[in-house]
Order: C-alpha cells, then structure tokens, then sequence
C-alpha cells in the first residue's frame, strides 16, 4: 500500500505531468531574412522540418531533469550552466508554488536547451529557421509589412522587459499552428553558439556566415523589425552558458521530404 508521505508527494507534482509534445511542419521554401549579410538582404531556402507548436515548458524540462539528473540545478557544470541556471524554482525537483506548470521554463543555458532537444530526437532551430516561422501571424504567413503588427511586437517586448513569461496559449496561434513565438519569450537558436571560436563553444561543425554574436549580424536589411532587432541584440548579449528570465526554447525536428 502507498505511503501517505509518499501520496502526498505525489499529489503536489501531478501538476508537472509532462505531456507530449507536439510537432508542426513547416514546408520548404524561400524566405528573405530581416538580416543583411555582406550588405544584403539573406535569402536562404529552407527545407521543410518540423517545430515544435510551444515552447518547451516548467513540466516539460522538469521531467527531463528527473530522467537526466546531471542537469538538474547544483549538478551542472559552470561551464555550460552559470549561477543562474534554473535559479526562479524553489530546488533542483521543485519548481514551487509560484512556477505554473504550462509557463515557459526559462533560464535555461543553450547548452541545456540543446540537450533537453537532444532527449527529444530533436535540435535547437537555426536562426533562419526560427525567423521563418515568428514572420508569420493567425492569417499570413508573413505579416512583417504591417506597420501595427511591428509596434505591438515592440510593444509587447519593452513592456515584458524583466518578468518571468505568462502562460502558453493565451494568444491564437499562427498559420502554421507554432504558438508564443514573438510575445511571450526570446528563444535560444542552435547556430547562437556556433559563432564562438573558442573551444568552449562545444560545437562541432564550422563557423557559418550568419555570425549572430558579430557586428555583421546587428546589419539589418529591414530597418522597421525592431523588435527582432531587440532579440538578436539581447541573444548576443548571452553567452551560451548563460541564462536569463525570459530566454527559454522549442526544439526542431528535420522532416523527409521537400527541400
């Protein structure tokens, strides 16, 4: 027979039941980035690959701690988590009363946002990726022409500035059914980090034109995305063991298919 201790135990984190997660596709294309890379307006054409609908949330990366405890909070090295690391949750298994369950986990390093996409089959998206889908709104799929659309985004972010994010879900979601893209949080990209040219980057591969954490990456082609301007100024600003309040993620999945 089970414990009443161990009942009680139970009935405090059945609120933190991680559910599934929930993959969208997004279809292959052209997509001309706000960036400019070389002086120009980055046209990229994007396979199709598969994004996560919401951000991954307090439940969701508690139960990834549970399974992994060396990314649990007091466990993580320096290197790839700082002071900061899970530090608004009440202890390392404890979110606390005032963690909801379905916000958005946030200070969380890239590293470990990597990982939890990892135990996912997952990947962090890339910056075109990411850019790609937060163009879009409930009816277009790209909607940054529209000058209101533009200020309520700055809006949204200058007033947020410091808080932890609200809930998921408050607002509908775009045409491609991806949720809380631009209002609720910034997001770690997977080719952040891998403009560092150190080797504690810990990322395999080669550097890529699109230098997120150089000058050339704060060139924008489109002048009025200023609040995307404020994302990518904020994300350069972290370096990737670093977290912050309102930082968190979604992960990516690449999808056979078109190209």
């Amino acid at each position: 027979m089970i414990s009443r201790q161990l009942a009680l135990v139970l009935m405090l984190l059945l609120p933190f039941a991680a559910k599934a997660a929930d993959y969208v596709r997004i279809p292959a294309g052209q997509f001309e980035s706000a960036l400019a890379i070389a002086g120009h307006a980055a046209k990229p054409r994007l396979a199709a690959f598969s994004m996560r609908s919401e951000p991954v949330t307090n439940a969701e990366f508690l139960a990834f701690v549970r399974q992994h405890p060396e990314w649990r909070r007091g466990q993580v090295p320096s290197l790839l988590a700082g002071a900061g690391y899970l530090s608004q949750w009440q202890g390392p298994l404890e979110p606390g009363e005032s963690i909801l369950p379905d916000q958005p986990v946030t200070q969380v390093s890239w590293f470990a946002a990597r990982a939890y996409c990892g135990s996912e089959h997952a990947r962090l998206p890339n910056w075109y990726e990411w850019e790609l889908v937060s163009a879009a709104d409930v009816a277009r799929a790209d909607a940054r022409r529209d000058p209101a659309r533009n200020q309520d985004l700055l809006s949204a972010i200058q007033g947020a500035s410091g808080h932890l994010p609200g809930v998921i879900g408050t607002r509908p979601a775009n045409v491609y059914g991806v949720r809380d893209l631009n209002r609720l949080l910034w997001e770690w990209t997977g080719d952040y980090a891998a403009m560092f040219p150190n080797a504690d980057a810990r990322v395999p591969g080669s550097v890529t034109d699109l230098a997120l954490c150089g000058g050339s990456a704060l060139a924008f082609a489109d002048k009025n995305q200023y609040a995307l301007m404020m994302r990518v100024a904020a994300l350069t600003a972290l370096s990737p063991a670093d977290t912050a309040p309102r930082v968190g993620f979604r992960c990516v999945r690449d999808t056979q298919g078109d190209r």
